[in-house]
């Protein structure tokens, strides 16, 4: 995990759903974008401005989680910056869109998660143009980017193939078939992640179907059942998701063909991925604090938008798709099973015990110990 910030403590749950009642929030062109404005009510637009664009609303993560941390954490850090926020819904169209609609209304940084990271170059041209800073966020854009903030995401692939091999057991060996399952390979974190599981499973297990969910559920459990009916459900030993979001597509076509027992696991830790894994149905999730991952952003984003030096915060260095060398400050994930989860998501105020351990759930909770 990341070490805590040095200007300020951690933004407890309670400050988050408090900045929410006390922002004022209007509508704006471009695909929903909105503007939450800091105690101080007055700031200006230009250099006092701050756009968060984050890239679709099917995973739970960013709406519930990145979204007010950020937030949070730069009424923590500067209370007269305003931030102006938009979601692209799963389209780079609408995310471009956005771009220049927060352009337009004089925003001194961008922090962007892309929808498609290699179409979004344009749109951070654009921006470097007009003295926008970007800060490329959870996955890295293409183009001039003077900062990004994600996870180690080959790491992330590692564990997700650490956590498969070691949820198969005895069953995994060269000739076990697994189904992977990727993500979108418009996002430049869906090839870290096929390479770290790569590296995990390679010569272990035998990659027999391998498609792109897209970060889509149901796509994803299209995927399955076509996988499924190729190589036959009682030849299966493993499936690979790439989130949890797609775990729970690939699940549902799983039960819908009778298939049950095979391992599966995914990334995000979500509530509903927590909770399938106390009950069974999941083996296995890979946790990235998103307040660490949220409240750095905001820091460079505020330096950034500040003038000051972003060395210190972002010491890394990667080379994006495009060849721009870009700062970076690059996370640790952590495996998580239901051996963990006390000490990980509840332990970090994620979820409360009462959240995962609904009736649903609630025999298996006392089983794992959780209650």
């Amino acid at each position: 995990m990341r070490p805590s910030m040095k200007r300020t403590p951690a933004v407890t749950a309670l400050a988050v759903a408090l900045a929410f009642g006390l922002c004022a929030c209007g509508s704006d062109a471009g695909g929903g974008a909105s503007v939450a404005a800091g105690s101080g009510g007055g700031a200006s637009a230009g250099p006092q401005v701050i756009g968060l664009l984050l890239p679709e609303d099917t995973a739970t993560r960013y709406e519930q989680f990145d979204k007010p941390l950020f937030e949070a954490k730069v009424k923590a850090l500067a209370p007269n910056v305003q931030v102006r926020y938009a979601n692209a819904a799963g389209s780079a169209q609408t995310q471009a869109q956005q771009v220049r609609t927060m352009i337009d209304a004089g925003v001194g940084v961008l922090v962007i998660d892309a929808q498609d990271s290699a179409q979004i170059k344009s749109s951070i041209e654009a921006a470097k143009a007009k003295g926008v800073k970007v800060v490329a966020y959870d996955r890295l854009a293409q183009g001039p980017v003077d900062a990004y903030v994600s996870f180690d995401n080959e790491k992330v692939g590692e564990l997700q193939g650490q956590g498969l091999l070691d949820a198969m057991g005895s069953a995994a060996t060269p000739s076990a078939k697994v189904v992977e399952i990727d993500g979108d390979a418009a996002d430049p974190n869906s090839i870290d992640f096929e390479r770290g599981f790569l590296a995990a499973v390679q010569g272990k297990v035998d990659i027999a179907y391998d498609a792109s969910g897209m970060w889509k559920p149901d796509v994803a459990a299209e995927k399955a059942t076509a996988a499924i009916n190729q190589l036959g459900a009682k030849n299966i030993a493993g499936f690979y998701s790439a989130n949890d979001g797609m775990a729970a597509g690939i699940i549902s076509a799983m039960r819908t063909a009778g298939l049950s027992g095979v391992p599966i696991g995914g990334q995000d830790a979500q509530l509903d991925a927590v909770q399938r894994i106390v009950a069974g149905t999941q083996a296995y999730s890979v946790y990235k604090a998103y307040r660490p991952e949220a409240e750095a952003a905001a820091e460079l984003a505020v330096d950034l938008l500040q003038g000051r030096d972003i060395g210190s915060l972002a010491a890394a260095m990667k080379i994006s798709a495009s060849g721009d060398d870009v700062h970076a400050d690059l996370l640790t994930p952590v495996l998580l099973t239901k051996d963990d989860i006390k000490q990980t998501v509840v332990a970090d105020g994620l979820y409360t015990v009462g959240q995962i351990c609904t009736s649903t759930y609630a025999a298996a909770c006392r089983a794992d110990g959780l209650q």
